[in-house]
């Protein structure tokens, strides 16, 4: 008899399982997903500092030999390159919004700002349709040289 009962049990491991099974994977994958999103944030940071960085800085014309700051483009530019290789998106990743200033005098702030939108990658649908998305922004701020 004691046989008998186990045997009636036998399959209840295996309902157990298919229960808990997308609980723990929606788990995993939040875990994997928030990581990216924190990734992404500490990427966007960076890049606007890298931004102002180049930004503060005066170069020496070629031609004239006088110092000139950078414009807002080569500063933008700077800001695109960074993200390009470094943001993680499993395909196309959407645009950032990137709003440099440009120094016009020593001793003036130069602010740098980057918004992106994070679209989120491993579990696109689900989430998406709930939230959206996120949008992250950084802002930095230096003294030009």
């Amino acid at each position: 008899m004691h046989n008998m009962k186990l045997k009636n049990q036998g399959g209840s491991s295996a309902v157990e399982f298919a229960i808990v099974l997308p609980i723990l994977v929606l788990l995993v994958f939040g875990i994997i997903e928030f990581g990216l999103l924190l990734y992404d944030k500490a990427v966007i940071t960076n890049a606007s500092r890298e931004g102002a960085r180049v930004g503060i800085v005066y170069r020496a014309d070629p031609t004239t030999g006088d110092y000139i700051p950078l414009t807002e483009g080569e500063i933008t530019n700077v800001v695109t390159n960074y993200l390009s290789n470094h943001l993680v998106t499993f395909g196309t990743p959407s645009p950032a919004n990137i709003l440099p200033d440009q120094c016009q005098d020593s001793g003036d702030l130069l602010t740098v700002t980057v918004q992106y939108h994070y679209d989120f990658l491993v579990i696109p649908n689900f989430i998406t349709n709930l939230t959206g998305g996120i949008n992250l922004g950084a802002e930095t701020v230096m003294r030009c040289e």
